[in-house]
């Protein structure tokens, strides 16, 4: 299977970038089902950061508690024989954080091979970094979805308003502002259809 991380993928045009991807999502089609549909999340990111983000490191690491959380990778790094990754859902992000105690060497290598903007389901405890950052201590982790289109540049984002117009799919991944916007908006749509159904 061949292997693109984010800074050779910076150096190939969309279209080189679908293919190597496309590759991807045919060899994993060839080992498995490619687009499970059976995990079930049990947390949010932000229910996790506003219940236990305030605790130290020393009153939660105690405590073990399991998540099942869901994301699209937003970000990946390796650091030796550890790997970190922020997904993002919904409500927000929350840190993943796995090595070969945690998982077999089959699931790190796998992981290896994911790439940003795929959508990952993970099992495992939280904890908090040295750093204090909240943190799932993965112990299962599957690939839910393949990402066959690259995310914008996490520093450039969408700058483009006709692109933003366009592929508003992109720019609800990558903007929060925009994500926080469509939310509210939706809620208010909704508020008002049902002020109207109850004064019928």
């Amino acid at each position: 299977m061949t292997d693109q991380n984010p800074q050779v993928e910076e150096q190939l045009d969309e279209n080189q970038i679908i293919a190597i991807r496309r590759e991807k999502l045919h060899e994993i089609r060839k080992q498995r089902v490619a687009f499970p549909n059976d995990f079930r999340r049990d947390s949010f990111a932000s229910e996790l950061h506003e219940k236990y983000g305030a605790l130290s490191k020393e009153e939660l690491d105690p405590q073990e508690i399991p998540v099942k959380i869901a994301g699209r990778m937003m970000l990946k790094r390796q650091m030796g024989k550890a790997s970190f990754a922020t997904i993002q859902d919904v409500s927000g992000q929350i840190q993943l954080y796995l090595n070969n105690k945690g998982v077999s060497q089959e699931i790190l290598d796998d992981f290896n091979h994911w790439d940003m903007g795929d959508i990952v389901g993970a099992v495992g405890t939280l904890f908090k970094t040295n750093h204090g950052e909240l943190t799932v201590r993965v112990s299962e982790i599957r690939l839910l979805t393949k990402s066959l289109r690259p995310l914008p540049s996490k520093f450039h984002g969408l700058s483009d308003q006709e692109t933003k117009y366009r592929q508003r799919y992109v720019d609800l991944i990558a903007n929060e502002e925009s994500r926080n916007t469509f939310i509210k908006r939706s809620q208010i749509i909704q508020s008002v259809r049902n002020f109207m159904v109850n004064e019928h």
